[in-house]
């Protein structure tokens, strides 16, 4: 049986943290004191209350938010709520809520961390079961420098410097000065280094950090500070160098393995006996489809991942939250399509329709060779419901004895999404001949007319791999997802490395990295391609072929203007290309994963990408590379202890803001 690290008991922090939330059951905790915090109990839970904080990326509307909005990678939805991080408008200020929430968040860990930094080295005991010896306590010191590491990572990569706090609060303290953005790094290095040398290299507990998170995030951070060109990060000359050394621990070591097949990933979020996606006979499923929860559970604990927020199915332990980000990426399925309804299952998920794939996102991926794409994007919704399904008719029934009678059943084929390109479109008679409701990316309404657009804010692809086909209830309103959130897998380690080598020259080394992601991701030979392959993307009917030798990468990619990497006008040099084809790499690996606006702003691309592929981001300017630090921080903050001038508030402030 699996253990989990997840909060079990909410703890009352009289020193300067606010209490955790409470996962097990309730409990009468105003009793409690720092005297806990003395027992084995007691460090064990403020250890455990230290890994909540890492949920909040997934617990809500921030998600995409603060990770996904205002980039290249995805346009608006049609029922949105935060659309000026992705516009870039006048809402977006100091006090826009989610800042302020991923404030308090990060520094509410932080805090945790301090305390058990404190306390643990003063716990000592021969019979205590979980810190009876040095190394059970070093691991918990390892694992507290991680994650402060960590939520430090987070801060600088959204505000820049930010107050650096390394010990815990005595009495009340409002004086917390911004350290540099080169003094925050130099602590999260610290941190993770610290962490890499006392972390096991495997845990029991599913969830709590390894050697291998702490060596990928040093990766990720020594990428970060190094890759700076006009920044000022405190870069030094041997970060790239350092980036790949620290990727190649995590590469190289036997604890983490790519999975031989890219859907293995998100297995669970389609079903098992569906492989007819275009016409399957009328009535040949027979039932809704429903995801499989063995699948998702082996995907749940796939080796590529490294580290992960942890939800699980137990209302006893997750009651008060849930992983929420599977509403964010679906269309308005439910209404406009017949046979499809929402309150049916939790297949289709809650369609709360906040963004879908830019076109910039559908264009970067060689569909005909590149299997994460239809792997990435639900192209197809299977019926599951007779509501407003349509008739066969003496005009259309492919039979006389069919006139009548539904056109398809449920379990069948409802509703087709066609990724067609601009200078292949259909036109509205071929979508007519479908039984089913068809979009068409591009058609025309008579051969040879305007070329129109049937993707729109409201009718998208759906990014799958969110989706949850299980919930924390069999309530279908229900917004609480089991699905981990994850933080960092092996494919992205890979790219850290690919870059690093990159940015050093060492193309041909770069290559040997980003090919080894794009043999798995190739489609390889015997597998299932999707019919749309050879209707539209100009594969051949029945080829089941390996598509490597044709998805592997050259030097010639970005050595040379290709057509393929949509390169934007004023990146001409190969220095500058290689970071453009990086992030397509990028997004062909990871799209949606709650990465793009961080790796956009340590790239130095956020204003030029998102200006070119974001024509919703009307207001985005230089200054929106850093967000505001929050006005109730500036508000509470003193100096020598009284109240801030305003033009020491305005220091405080990032330019700009």
């Amino acid at each position: 049986m699996k253990k989990y690290i997840m909060l079990i008991i909410a703890l009352s922090l009289t020193a300067g943290v606010s209490s955790c939330k409470k996962y097990l059951k309730e409990e009468l905790v105003s009793t409690l004191t720092n005297d806990y915090y003395n027992t084995d109990q007691g460090l064990e839970d403020l250890v455990k209350s230290a890994y909540t904080p890492l949920r909040n990326k997934f617990e809500g509307e921030q998600a995409y938010a603060l990770y996904n909005f205002g980039t290249d990678e995805f346009i608006e939805g049609d029922q949105f709520n935060y659309e000026y991080y992705n516009s870039y408008s006048a809402s977006l200020n100091s006090a826009e809520g989610l800042l302020n929430g991923l404030w308090v968040n990060n520094y509410q860990g932080i805090g945790r961390c301090n305390i058990g930094l404190q306390q643990l080295p003063l716990f000592k005991s021969t019979t205590s079961k979980t810190l009876g010896t040095p190394a059970q306590v070093s691991q918990r010191i390892a694992e507290l420098h991680f994650l402060r590491g960590y939520y430090y990572f987070q801060m600088v990569q959204q505000f820049a410097g930010v107050p650096l706090v390394l010990a815990p609060a005595v009495g009340k303290q409002t004086d917390f000065p911004r350290a540099s953005v080169a003094q925050v790094y130099q602590q999260i290095i610290a941190d993770l280094r610290m962490a890499a040398e006392g972390l096991s290299v495997t845990n029991v507990d599913q969830g709590r950090a390894t050697q291998g998170a702490a060596n990928h995030f040093l990766a990720k951070v020594y990428l970060t500070r190094g890759s700076a060109v006009t920044d000022a990060r405190g870069q030094k000359a041997g970060d790239i160098d350092s980036a790949a050394y620290y990727a190649n621990l995590v590469i190289n070591s036997s604890s983490f393995a790519l999975e031989p097949d890219y859907m293995n990933i998100w297995n669970g979020v389609y079903p098992a006996a569906y492989p007819k996606v275009l016409s399957p006979s009328i009535g040949q499923n027979g039932n809704g489809p429903a995801g499989d929860i063995g699948k998702f559970q082996t995907a749940q604990a796939s080796k590529e991942i490294i580290f992960a927020a942890q939800f699980i199915k137990d209302l006893s332990l997750d009651g008060t939250s849930g992983n929420r980000t599977h509403e964010f990426y679906i269309p308005q399925y439910d209404v406009g399509i017949p046979g499809l309804t929402r309150n049916a299952d939790n297949f289709n998920g809650r369609p709360f329709r906040r963004l879908g794939p830019s076109d910039y996102t559908l264009d970067i991926f060689d569909r005909k060779n590149d299997s994460r794409f239809y792997k990435s994007f639900k192209s197809v919704y299977y019926s599951n419901s007779n509501t407003n399904t349509p008739k066969f008719t003496a005009a259309n029934a492919p039979q006389p004895s069919l006139i009548g009678a539904l056109q398809f059943g449920i379990g069948d084929t409802a509703a087709l999404f066609i990724t067609n390109s601009r200078s292949n479109p259909l036109t509205a008679a071929q979508i007519a001949r479908y039984r089913y409701t068809v979009f068409a990316r591009y058609y025309t309404a008579t051969a040879g007319g305007p070329i129109l657009q049937g993707y729109n804010n409201n009718k998208f692809l759906t990014l799958v791999k969110m989706l949850d086909p299980v919930r924390l209830t069999s309530d279908y309103n229900e917004e609480r997802g089991i699905r981990n959130g994850i933080l960092a897998r092996l494919a992205e380690t890979y790219l850290i490395a690919a870059e690093a080598y990159g940015r050093k020259g060492d193309y041909g080394t770069a290559l040997t990295y980003i090919n080894k992601l794009r043999q798995r991701a190739a489609y390889h030979a015997g597998e299932f391609k999707n019919p749309q392959i050879y209707m539209f993307d100009g594969g051949t009917p029945n080829d089941v072929a390996d598509t490597y030798p044709q998805l592997m990468a050259t030097t010639e990619l970005f050595t040379s203007n290709a057509p393929s990497e949509l390169y934007p006008p004023t990146v001409v040099s190969t220095a500058d290309r290689f970071i453009h084809f990086i992030l397509n790499e990028r997004t062909r690996e990871l799209c949606g994963e709650f990465y793009r606006w961080e790796d956009l702003v340590r790239t130095e691309t956020l204003y030029d990408r998102t200006r070119l592929f974001n024509k919703d981001a009307t207001s985005i300017s230089p200054r929106v590379k850093l967000r505001p630090i929050p006005q109730v921080q500036i508000d509470a903050t003193t100096v020598n202890g009284g109240a801030m001038t305003p033009d020491q508030s305005k220091s405080y402030q990032n330019p700009g803001w």
